[in-house]
């Protein structure tokens, strides 16, 4: 009778999907589909304008110019993003850097500027620098950050036993590194590249402000001067073909390979570099790197300040918006990391064909610009669940729907550091398989997710377009106030309101640096 039922209890899961993994997915699907509406639409109206209408409008010279802008703004943006992160991350993790803990700060505090305040910053200094450099210098500036964070983490993480059997069987440093370090930071660096590449796609005020022409900037202006909702839908199909490029490309260079280890952290601490007589001018690197990412804008914001005086703080409008941008990026950074925490579990522990596909549908709706994301809520709002529109619950769907990348590449890597085999030790002791699930991985994973909070939370904060169409009568963000003040070309008014942007994302971009470190128990 023993006998008899221990077989049944061995063979029966191999029948059935466990039910912590059911659950998961269930939510994932429907997380999935709610953010695929805004690419639904386009779709409908893509079928709606017809074959003949739509290949008019999409083979023609203008999006050919705009694939061109597009395609060499991310090849030469995400390499130099690349090489720049990874020769950080070394340098303040690796080496005998003077300063290190200072300058890995430094390397993170980037975030904390808007990405168009960047921009409101060089054409300040330079009135005349746009186009194609202006571009992927201000890009590579504005989000190099993405790359550095997971880089850091994942050197902090590397087991340097493997490099010193690697260096014992007589392999130079550079090829220990090249064969050894690389591979295993292939996953923080695809995770890294793609927020890069679909941040390129999808930004707008950057480009805006440096007149340099992209889909997204094409799209704006397309419903901005003549309503021309199915030309700016065809061009967004477009861009969701780029992003679907991206996806291939960041799926088959991740790969399937295992990142966690039996026990926590690294077995010791790994040896560090000495610089030597390189030490001095290796500070250049960050320093540098600083210099253009961080004191351009400040300059250019303390000159502003200063030419407009006390008269441009006034305390009752810039009080109001930043009330409500604190409250808007609380909401919605919570909502956006709680929604990630399905997808993010089953593409580490179940990386089935199926958690591969909601992962890619995740990413393919989060590639749609903001505002074709609040044109298709409006749209869809307006004529099924009137109610809702420019309702708190919209806006913080569009949000999820643009934001998730951002907890999703911070929970993964996360949630790939925690060995499964704690969480099966949980389950063989009796616990359910959701309860061994929350009591493991997710408190283990729990830095991931405050990272993830912090970087939605980062994007919510620097938002314009979603935010403007359909947050509710009466919100006004400090984004939407300082991109006002700059269309009358009123930038000593719009000073305080990006000073009070940088300064509140500070906070953040800490939690986000002290949040790596403890990843490492460091």
């Amino acid at each position: 009778m023993t006998s008899t039922t221990d077989t049944r209890i061995s063979i029966a899961p191999r029948h059935r999907l466990p039910a912590a993994s059911f659950w998961t997915l269930t939510i994932a699907v429907v997380v999935a589909l709610l953010a695929l509406l805004p690419l639904g639409f386009v779709l409908w109206a893509a079928m709606v304008t017809g074959w003949e209408m739509a290949s008019q409008l999409i083979f023609r010279s203008r999006v050919g110019e705009l694939l061109a802008n597009t395609v060499l703004l991310v090849i030469f943006t995400i390499p130099i993003c690349a090489v720049l992160g990874v020769s950080l991350a070394w340098l303040t993790e690796r080496s005998d850097l003077p300063g290190a803990r200072f300058w890995s700060w430094l390397c993170v505090t980037p975030l904390a500027v808007p990405a168009f305040v960047h921009s409101y910053a060089w054409i300040g200094l330079w009135p005349g620098f746009n186009g194609l450099p202006a571009g992927v210098a201000i890009s590579v500036v504005a989000y190099f950050p993405f790359l550095y964070l997971p880089l850091s983490a994942a050197f902090r993480l590397l087991d340097p036993a493997l490099e010193d059997q690697a260096a014992s069987l007589g392999l130079a440093p550079f090829a220990v590194f090249r064969r050894v370090v690389l591979p295993q930071l292939r996953l923080a660096l695809c995770g890294g590249a793609l927020l890069v590449g679909l941040h390129l796609l999808a930004e707008y005020g950057l480009f805006a402000m440096i007149r340099f022409d992209t889909f997204t900037t094409a799209i704006i202006d397309q419903f901005q001067s003549t309503y021309n909702g199915v030309a700016a839908y065809m061009l967004a199909l477009v861009l969701v073909l780029c992003c679907f490029v991206l996806l291939g490309l960041e799926a088959s260079l991740r790969g399937r390979s295992r990142y966690a280890r039996l026990g926590s952290g690294v077995a010791r601490r790994p040896k560090v570099a000495r610089l030597g007589k390189w030490k001095y001018a290796a500070l250049l690197v960050p320093a540098v790197t600083a210099a253009f990412a961080l004191g351009i804008p400040v300059l250019t914001l303390g000159r502003w300040l200063i030419a407009g005086g006390a008269g441009v703080w006034r305390i009752d409008e810039v009080g109001l918006a930043l009330w409500q941008t604190l409250a808007i990026c609380m909401i919605g950074g919570i909502a956006t990391t709680a929604a990630a925490v399905p997808i993010a579990w089953l593409s580490v522990r179940r990386p089935t064909r199926a958690s591969r596909f909601l992962e890619g549908c995740y990413y393919l709706a989060s590639s749609m610009p903001g505002v074709v994301v609040a044109l298709a809520l409006v749209t869809i709002t307006v004529r099924t669940m009137l109610p809702l529109y420019q309702s708190v619950a919209t806006i913080v769907l569009a949000y999820v729907v643009m934001f998730l990348p951002r907890a999703l590449v911070s929970l993964r890597a996360s949630i790939a550091q925690v060995p499964v085999e704690i969480e099966q030790a949980a389950a063989s002791l009796g616990r359910s398989p959701g309860n061994a699930l929350l009591a493991t991985t997710i408190r283990l994973a729990a830095p991931g997710a405050a990272a993830g909070v912090a970087l939605s939370s980062l994007g919510i904060m620097n938002e314009l377009t979603a935010t403007q169409m359909l947050a509710p009568n009466g919100t006004r963000t400090l984004a939407m106030a300082f991109w006002a003040l700059t269309g009358e070309i009123d930038y000593a008014g719009a000073a305080p309101y990006a000073v009070l942007m940088v300064a509140f994302s500070l906070p953040l971009t800490f939690l986000l640096h002290h949040q790596s470190k403890k990843i490492a128990g460091r």
